[in-house]
């Protein structure tokens, strides 16, 4: 069944990825390079260190201060985290940073996998298209009565930042 834009938007409900927008493709195969794999490595490297303008959403993720250092450092990428291609190569997309996101491994990635096989043989092919670098669904971000989740763990961060200094 060819989905359109309505149905795509649903799906993703489904999933618990209600806020994540779409966009539309003609899907064509195209070639990839033979040496893809070696760019891809330098590639995430180059999107790691594009994240330190996105240090809220990276403070939502509950990583620890380690991860979070070694994410930001280029050095390491946490367990349970995925970089992603809005547009798959294999139809078209560059080996570019705006063209990739980040987001959790289980359960959004591997969602976002099944959504896309999903439409396996159809014409047109909705993709998911985050607005940011990285992809956090709206319910993990919402703060509960305890105040605002992003400024408490950047102050808790900047607090053991300074104590760092400090020591040394």
């Amino acid at each position: 069944m060819q989905w359109n834009q309505t149905i795509a938007e649903k799906r993703l409900s489904d999933m618990k990825m209600s806020d994540m927008p779409v966009m539309a493709i003609k899907p064509r195969i195209c070639t990839v390079q033979k040496d893809w794999f070696i760019q891809y490595k330098k590639l995430c490297y180059e999107f790691v260190r594009s994240l330190s303008d996105s240090v809220q959403e990276l403070a939502l993720m509950n990583l620890r201060r380690d991860e979070f250092m070694d994410l930001l450092m280029g050095r390491a990428l946490p367990a349970n985290l995925s970089f992603r291609f809005r547009i798959p190569l294999i139809w078209g997309g560059k080996l570019e940073t705006e063209n990739m996101f980040l987001c959790s491994t289980f359960p959004q990635s591997q969602n976002l996998d099944r959504f896309i096989i999903e439409q396996h043989n159809n014409e047109t092919i909705w993709l998911p298209n985050p607005k940011k670098k990285i992809y956090l669904p709206i319910h993990s971000t919402i703060s509960g009565t305890g105040g605002n989740a992003t400024a408490d763990r950047l102050s808790q961060f900047a607090a053991t930042m300074n104590t760092g200094r400090n020591q040394s």
